[in-house]
């Protein structure tokens, strides 16, 4: 059974520190809180999003199927509802704990472009085992904004609630700067998780797998390279330009042409080769893309 902790005022009370000044915000400094030992920690989510930096925190949390240790600094992300486990010394203070959680509950964000900020910034959707991690600038960084937000929601004037909408869109565009920079500084990781992609792709074409299990799925392939989707999409778009569903499709248009260039066989036959149900799909994509039908492609090189 999952346990679900319904208000920030409530997960205050479960860490052992004083409610929350505001009922939909609330920044938590980790180095202060004190798990209350309750078997709801087992399996728990919560009604609100959490973003947090989090260091030398001994003990595990787990969402997903994935534990992650944090020993070092990372930040990680959140959703409303999204299952949690944790195990381990969180249940106790740890001295050596340092960061912080912004908790932020969806009716604070209603009406707000950042009332869809789980959809609208993959790395809500990430695994823990993508999670970020930051330089030594970026944490300073993160912490100020972190302070200012805590500083902010104290204030009750009219102003309040858009200054704060605006300091937490610019945590979240920092934040996709900093993923794109974890992107960069790992590229040699990253250029062999696509050479995965690639044999992937070549090996499922060539043995004209497409046939028999149809056209390969964002899923199935980000499964196979242990990636979620999310972080897999996001991470090509940044190496290639392309997210993955067009670099799949990208790499079965080529192989397309190959067949329209190199044999006899019909689109109708192709089309079935590559994995398409219905040959309209197949001639409705390659319009699309290449701008030309299939036939009018083959035509070009007669």
């Amino acid at each position: 059974m999952m346990n679900i902790i319904h208000s920030i005022s409530a997960y205050h009370q479960l860490i052992s520190i004083r409610p929350p000044t505001h009922p939909l915000i609330s920044v938590v400094d980790l180095s202060k809180i004190r798990f209350i030992e309750h078997k709801l920690w087992e399996n728990f989510a919560m009604k609100f999003y959490c973003i947090s930096l989090k260091k030398n925190i001994t003990g595990k949390t787990k969402y997903g199927r994935e534990y992650y240790d944090y020993d070092k600094g990372i930040m990680t992300f959140v959703s409303p509802m999204q299952t949690l486990s944790l195990e381990g010394p969180h249940m106790e203070t740890d001295r050596s704990a340092s960061g912080f959680a912004l908790f932020i509950h969806p009716d604070f964000l209603s009406g707000h472009s950042l009332s869809t900020m789980d959809k609208d910034y993959g790395f809500f959707s990430y695994s823990v085992n993508e999670a970020l991690h930051l330089s030594e600038k970026e944490e300073e960084n993160t912490i100020e904004l972190f302070l200012k937000i805590a500083q902010e929601y104290e204030s009750t004037d009219q102003h309040s609630r858009q200054i704060l909408l605006a300091q937490i869109e610019l945590l979240l565009s920092y934040c996709n700067r900093f993923y794109m920079r974890q992107f960069e500084t790992r590229k040699v990781h990253n250029n062999s998780i696509i050479d995965k992609l690639d044999h992937y792709l070549n090996n499922h074409f060539d043995a004209q797998d497409s046939l028999r299990v149809g056209i390969p799925s964002v899923e199935a392939i980000a499964e196979m390279l242990n990636v979620s989707t999310h972080y897999l999409s996001d991470l090509m778009r940044s190496m290639t330009g392309y997210n993955t569903q067009q670099y799949i499709q990208n790499r079965l248009l080529e192989k397309a042409k190959e067949y329209l260039h190199k044999t006899d066989l019909s689109v109708a036959e192709i089309a079935y080769l590559l994995g398409f149900e219905y040959p309209q799909s197949f001639n409705k994509l390659f319009k699309k893309k290449v701008n030309l039908s299939p036939l009018e492609f083959r035509r070009s090189f007669l």
